[in-house]
């Protein structure tokens, strides 16, 4: 009965659109999380005052629950009375029927909710590799004429090399595992457009009640996890190896 478990699993195609859903979702998330984390954690690491607003500005969503971010981006998403449509209305944009409301942009929805919730934690760990970095590297090549560009490109990105691998690794795994949003959000509709890996996982367990085949799907979604942060590791080692 296992083996017939993953071969159902290997032939519903609901199953395949909710692992291509995941993988969408984490290609929306992933840049963005690394990317903006690094510009924010740099920015507010070289300001001399007010650090410490900056610091728990970028921070204070992370701490929220998932069904308080829901709440949020929900309404603002809302059409004709939320925010987004107030901010259309405002450029001179006809609004829509509602970013959540499409099939096409309503993992985007999800997906800058996200973004906005996440962005903290990934900030934490840049800003904490920043200040391992002596002062005096930036202060000398201050002296040797060197732009704050100069400086960003050449000394703190190469030295926050593994401050990156470790920010990745752990945000693809976040987004692979992506579940509360979507069930808050748009509980993976409309239609089955947001549907993702777990919460198929969920409905095979809970609403259909057969545990054994959401059992072999939960085992598949863990295999393509490990697969991802295999590569990752292969590629980060390959990499090191060629600057060495």
């Amino acid at each position: 009965m296992g083996l017939k478990n993953y071969a159902e699993m290997f032939s519903r195609a609901d199953f395949w659109d909710a692992m291509w859903h995941t993988v969408l979702f984490t290609i929306y998330t992933t840049p963005p999380l690394v990317i903006l984390a690094f510009v924010l954690a740099v920015l507010s690491n070289r300001m001399r005052r007010g650090q410490w607003f900056y610091r728990l500005a970028f921070f204070l969503p992370y701490i929220l629950p998932s069904a308080t971010i829901s709440l949020i981006w929900v309404f603002i998403f809302t059409p004709a009375t939320g925010l987004w449509a107030w901010v259309q209305e405002l450029l001179g944009m006809t609004p829509g029927t509602g970013i959540l409301s499409g099939e096409h942009t309503a993992m985007i929805g999800i997906a800058i909710a996200t973004v906005w919730w996440t962005l903290g934690f990934n900030f934490v760990l840049y800003l904490a590799g920043l200040q391992e970095i002596p002062r005096e590297i930036y202060e000398a090549a201050a002296v040797d004429g060197a732009t704050e560009w100069q400086q960003i490109l050449r000394i703190t990105i190469p030295l926050l090399g593994r401050t990156t691998g470790l920010v990745l690794l752990l945000q693809i795994i976040a987004s692979l595992k992506i579940f509360d949003q979507v069930y808050l959000m748009t509980n993976g509709g409309p239609g089955t457009s947001t549907q993702v890996a777990l919460q198929l996982v969920t409905g095979v367990a809970f609403t259909d009640n057969r545990t054994g085949a959401a059992s072999a799907a939960s085992v598949l979604v863990f295999i393509l996890i490990m697969i991802v942060a295999g590569v990752r590791q292969l590629v980060g080692r390959i990499s090191a190896r060629n600057e060495a």
